[in-house]
């Protein structure tokens, strides 16, 4: 079978887990969305279930997939419903909901017993600056009274989300929460403001929830390196093996488009793993890459189902070494910085290479 396949490492994901409650001291909904990153969410989910507070991912059907696995705690829908008609199935499976537009406030305020007959839990959301969804700051108080007055609500967990916590230097989250706290003023309710940028770089933003997400996965939301990210474990680590080697005098071109030209006799290998697994096309001749665990480079560009790396230095490498992509010793990070991406997608791109999971 073909050698290309992700090894996901279930005790680093416990780990990181572990690490963004003590960072906080805070109740943390470790965030499986989009297949918890590409890592599996029904595995991630189980594997987390008998420690986590809850989970949250972006919408109903993500959450019922976790239901019908068996997932019992808390489940969180970031974006909340999208139809009116969903109340029915949040409140038949007891999740917890976003309401983060006007439309959604009323559609509550509208519901009958025969659609929701039990009072929800609602995370009310505040635009204090992403400007993306979320009340106005003006209206915060009004929505959240409305909320109460409703009769349709058990609990309600204010929250808003930073636009540039992964930029250390800017002001701008400090100027969010400023926005928030001043909105807020005056109704005693828990709070939910840190994700993973927040939660390893900004230890002084008061949060009762926090919501780890990239960080579960072991990979720093920062470009630049920060102490305690460096403590995060790496989850996936994305292998495969050198197919076929070529031996090529200085000046010959490699793959498509001629983007490497040999400067000196070189040893190409050829590795089964291509942008259809989700390897990033645009990463340039030199993204590092491990081989048999020694460093060396991509060279030329990446083509649908194979790349080529420089063995030219490795002269114990050869036919079926293990080539890692990214994992332990190549960060996601650090492929992505090159490929011009974020680890984010890196991890949400990857297909067709099947998921191995350890320490299960």
């Amino acid at each position: 079978m073909r050698p290309a396949r992700a090894l996901i490492d279930l005790q680093a994901l416990r780990h990181n887990y572990q690490l963004a409650r003590e960072l906080s001291g805070a109740r943390a909904l470790a965030v499986i969305k989009a297949d918890a990153y590409g890592h599996g969410a029904v595995r991630c989910a189980q594997t987390l279930q008998d420690n986590a507070d809850g989970f949250a991912v972006a919408c109903i059907e993500e959450a019922l997939q976790l239901r019908e696995a068996g997932i019992s705690g808390p489940i969180l829908l970031l974006e909340g419903f999208f139809e009116a008609d969903e109340l029915a199935l949040i409140e038949r499976y007891d999740f917890w909901c976003v309401v983060h537009s006007w439309w959604q406030l009323e559609a509550l305020e509208r519901s009958t017993l025969s659609t929701l007959s039990t009072p929800l839990t609602v995370w009310l959301k505040m635009d204090s600056g992403m400007h993306r969804v979320g009340l106005h700051p003006a209206e915060y108080q009004a929505a959240y009274q409305r909320l109460l007055a409703s009769g349709k609500v058990a609990k309600v967990v204010l929250m808003s989300h930073f636009a540039r916590a992964d930029e250390l230097d800017c002001p701008r989250s400090e100027e969010q929460l400023a926005v928030f706290q001043q909105a807020r003023e005056g109704i005693t309710a828990e709070v939910s403001l840190r994700n993973s940028p927040a939660l390893l770089g900004w230890p002084s933003v008061p949060s009762d929830w926090v919501r780890p997400g990239i960080m579960l996965y072991g990979a720093t939301p920062f470009e630049q390196e920060q102490a305690v990210a460096a403590r995060l474990q790496p989850v996936m680590t994305l292998e495969s093996k050198i197919i076929s080697v070529r031996e090529l005098p200085a000046g010959e071109p490699v793959g498509y488009g001629a983007r490497f030209v040999s400067e000196r006799p070189t040893r190409v290998g050829v590795v089964a793993m291509g942008y259809a697994d989700g390897y990033p096309r645009h990463a340039p001749t030199g993204t590092p890459v491990a081989v048999d665990g020694q460093l060396t480079r991509l060279i030329g560009r990446v083509s649908m189902d194979m790349l080529t790396v420089d063995l030219t230095d490795l002269p114990q490498a050869g036919l079926g070494s293990r080539v890692e992509l990214w994992g332990k010793q190549v960060l996601a990070s650090d492929v992505a910085l090159q490929a011009g991406s974020i680890p984010y997608q890196l991890f949400c791109n990857l297909r067709r290479a099947p998921l191995l999971y350890l320490g299960g």
